[in-house]
């Protein structure tokens, strides 16, 4: 509370209202002068407009953030932080003043960009601009799904809004067309988003380069426009909330005009409110202008009293609980399977269905493409788990994504989904991977999308954003390398494995075959705080003979030694092979024993996993005093750090020809392999 009793403002509705815009300026402009650093205009702009949202129509729980039917509320423009902390502080939530003191500094709960998973309240890790507004979007569909799913007439347990407020920068990124276009497309009437149409970027006022009519742009998109309203006024705000909840069948922005540092008498209306502190002088201005004696952290009572939203947050919470027993007492699979879902656990059946998944491809020993081989496991995954809710970037034939248990979701002239478990993003990586992000973030699903592997680089972003928030997102990258073929290098990826691989947290599979695709997919699923990115082949690749299947789950295992080729005598060098280049190694590893050179093979489909085994696991798999070669159609820079003598890759673009031609024309033969291990031996 309070550091010290002061006077309260007078007890009047406007007077309240004022009281409870200005303690968010007062805390944002306090905040981010003593850390010397930070964004007080967003916030200062934007109070009134938190004080309709947040004082009168968001439904939250301060002492219970993670309360399932909450709404969701998204700072997409997450530079303006401030705002959101000042917001949690007031209402109740576990973020003392301390806190708010220690902004931007280390270790505090309140770092520069809100974190999800780190300051309690805060929905998505937000500051890189556009990719908030999309993870709303994917939480706003999560939304309506679960509501399709689970709520019965008379029990609507899925019943909340996703709210987002977002500025000139996330409309400018690219991403928020993706997203938006989206949203409109599947009617999110539960999505508001809210437009600070301030005119003010870093670089100034932002005519010059920023012209767009969001109003006519989003009706294009099929969204519900509202405004532009003064986003100064509560009353307005207020209003404009309610006319959008009335929508039934699209989401809906209001556009709210704004002025950027609203209340500094100098700053206000200018580019330096942006992305600085006001100063000593402008703050004291400041206070004098809002008619604002306290000092510096200091609040008045009547301020907490206005924004407490802890007992109604607990009232909103036990209304909820309630419906839910009578719920459950009417459907009580319907509710345990709900619980499991947003608690995110798999169901028991699952092991059972991951190892099945692991021992059929090994007994039918197929020889097909590890995109074909992903789909095969699909089959039995999204069967055994409903939460898993498809997609691809209008790549679906290609990167085999469908499955039988998941049919293209539709949406009728009302917003009612079909059921259908199979995303058509259309062309918008981008997009999809931040939808997704947002569906995970929402829980329920476990989200998956695929595309090539070289487009990877639209996503990226918002892969490493996954990471970042440690959520399991499954990413599905096909056609991985030079083997794409005639296509050319603009679809040819060489640098893409090993740039994913430098992503902290980001799981990447390069899996050889069936089997290791089945554990790949299970290892996926069973990761509740990574994502993952399955590098798939395009051409069919045959199954690899192996005398076991449970070390594939630690990223790499001994494949062959030199007595499964005839060689009764220890290894002199080790073959490290990813993805399509296993069968290179095994073929070299044969071409080799008839000259008497004993060698043997790794595979190693996940560099991260095996990367995390202990020591003693990973000296067996590569023993120290052995030479070792690795084998991948990729850049040769990442393998230097296993210690390798010599890496056959490919360290240049390639060429629009047959797969087969390729492979040939840049060293990916057996012959290659062997004669690379010979000059090594022989060095």
């Amino acid at each position: 509370m309070a550091s010290s009793p002061t006077r309260d403002l007078p007890s009047t509705a406007n007077g309240h209202r004022e009281l409870m815009a200005n303690a968010i300026r007062a805390l944002a402009m306090d905040a981010v002068q003593q850390a010397n650093s930070g964004h007080p205009g967003a916030p200062m702009g934007m109070a009134e407009i938190a004080v309709a949202l947040w004082g009168r129509h968001l439904k939250h729980n301060p002492t219970n953030p993670q309360w399932a039917d909450r709404d969701r509320f998204v700072l997409s423009n997450g530079h303006g932080s401030m705002l959101i902390y000042a917001l949690l502080h007031l209402t109740g939530y576990d973020l003392p003043m301390s806190e708010l003191r220690s902004f931007r500094q280390l270790h505090s709960k309140t770092p520069g960009h809100p974190e999800v998973g780190l300051t309690p309240g805060v929905e998505t890790t937000t500051g890189p601009l556009g990719q908030g507004l999309a993870n709303a979007v994917g939480m706003a569909l999560a939304e309506r799904l679960l509501a399709h799913e689970f709520n019965r007439p008379g029990h609507p347990i899925v019943d909340h809004h996703t709210y987002v407020f977002m500025g000139d920068g996330c409309l400018m990124e690219g991403i928020s067309h993706e997203a938006c276009a989206l949203a409109g497309a599947w009617k999110l009437n539960k999505l508001i988003a809210f437009y600070d149409d301030n005119g003010i970027s870093i670089d100034g006022a932002v005519a010059p380069w920023y012209i767009d009519d969001a109003g006519k742009r989003f009706k294009a998109y099929g969204w519900n426009v509202v405004g532009p309203i003064d986003g100064h006024d509560v009353e307005a705000v207020d209003a404009a909330i309610t006319q959008a909840k009335h929508s039934s069948d699209k989401p809906s922005i209001i556009i709210c005009k704004t002025t950027i540092g609203q209340g500094s008498p100098n700053r206000a209306g200018t580019a330096k409110a942006h992305g600085e502190a006001l100063g000593a002088e402008e703050i004291k201005l400041t206070r004098d202008r809002l008619s604002w004696s306290h000092e510096p952290f200091v609040l008045p009572e009547a301020a907490y009293e206005q924004w407490d939203a802890k007992a109604s947050g607990q009232a909103a919470e036990e209304g909820w609980a309630a419906r839910f027993a009578i719920y459950k007492a009417a459907h009580p699979e319907l509710a345990a399977e709900f619980l499991r879902r947003m608690k995110g656990e798999l169901p028991a059946h699952f092991a059972q269905a991951a190892v099945d998944a692991a021992v059929g491809a090994h007994t039918k020993a197929d020889t097909v493409a590890t995109r074909k081989a992903s789909q095969l496991a699909l089959e039995t995954f999204t069967k055994a788990l409903p939460e898993m809710i498809g997609g691809s970037a209008d790549l679906t034939g290609s990167n085999l994504t469908n499955t039988s248990s998941t049919q293209p979701l539709r949406f009728d002239a009302q917003g009612t989904p079909n059921g259908g478990r199979h995303i058509n993003y259309g062309v918008r990586e981008f997009g999809m991977a931040a939808v997704m992000n947002g569906i995970a973030l929402h829980g329920g699903y476990i989200p998956y999308g695929g595309t090539f592997l070289t487009f990877s680089d639209y996503s990226r972003n918002a892969i490493r954003m996954a990471a970042l928030m440690q959520q399991r997102v499954i990413h599905v990258f096909t056609h991985d390398s030079i083997g794409l073929g005639e296509d050319g290098p603009t679809h040819q990826s060489i640098e893409h494995a090993a740039s994913l691989r430098l992503i902290p947290g980001l799981d990447v599979w390069r899996p050889g075959d069936t089997a290791e695709t089945a554990v790949a997919w299970a290892k996926a699923l069973e990761s509740k705080n990574r994502p993952t990115a399955l590098l798939l082949s395009r051409q069919n690749l045959p199954y690899a003979p192996k005398s076991g299947l449970d070390d594939i789950a630690r990223g790499a295992y001994v494949l062959a030694e030199p007595s499964e080729v005839g060689l009764k005598k220890k290894a002199q060098a080790v073959i490290i092979g990813t993805g399509s280049e296993v069968q290179l190694a095994l073929h070299a590893q044969q071409m080799l024993a008839v000259q008497g050179i004993a060698v043997r093979v790794v595979s190693m489909p996940s560099t991260s996993v095996f990367d995390r085994q202990g020591a003693d696991y990973k000296t067996s798999v590569l023993p120290k005093g052995l030479p070792r070669i690795a084998v991948e159609a990729g850049v040769t820079d990442y393998w230097w750090k296993y210690g390798c003598s010599a890496v056959v890759g490919i360290d240049r673009y390639g060429e629009s020809a047959p797969a087969g031609v390729l492979f040939k024309t840049f060293g990916f033969t057996a012959q290659n392999v062997a004669d690379t291990v010979r000059a090594v031996l022989q060095g």
